[in-house]
């Protein structure tokens, strides 16, 4: 199962809303990848806590021919086509399109600033991650844990904020 994260806090000056920025988002990347499965969106406090303005979260199973590397290339340039600047860590942005799980690959990797890390590493320790991603997917467990997204959730209990939309 290939997932990929949606995230977005600031109002588009194409798109709109948020939510409106993460659905047009998706048409993009069904240019290049089937969508299989949506979750709802999720109302999330950003992580970590800062005085910018609230999330919209949701998660997207896919399917593409594309290798891990190449699909995470084209995220990236989703996201460059939607004015993303990777220019400061956990700032507000318009869009954000990270890959969770590449079928269940694990990359020796572990450092995001040297490239691809599958799964991704933060996986675990986000609610905004965990919550759509376990209701398009309660039978997916993460490869290296091997814990599912309930038990993630389960763990760590209510130290983040989030509402479905």
């Amino acid at each position: 199962m290939i997932l990929i994260g949606l995230g977005a806090n600031l109002p588009h000056p194409v798109y709109g809303a948020p939510v409106d920025t993460l659905k047009a988002a998706i048409a993009r990347v069904a240019e290049f990848a089937k969508v299989l499965r949506q979750s709802g969106w999720y109302r999330t406090a950003p992580v970590p806590i800062s005085d910018q303005p609230w999330f919209v979260n949701a998660v997207i199973a896919v399917e593409t021919e594309l290798f891990a590397a190449a699909l995470e290339q084209r995220l990236h340039e989703v996201e460059a086509a939607f004015g993303r600047v990777r220019r400061e860590k956990w700032a507000a942005r318009f869009l954000d399109l990270d890959l969770l799980d590449y079928n269940g690959e694990v990359t020796v990797n572990r450092d995001q600033a040297a490239g691809l890390v599958l799964p991704h590493p933060q996986i675990e320790a986000r609610l905004f991650v965990l919550a759509p991603l376990g209701e398009i997917a309660p039978e997916w467990r993460h490869p290296v844990s091997g814990r599912s997204a309930a038990e993630q959730i389960a763990k760590l209990g209510e130290t983040q904020i989030i509402e479905r939309l």
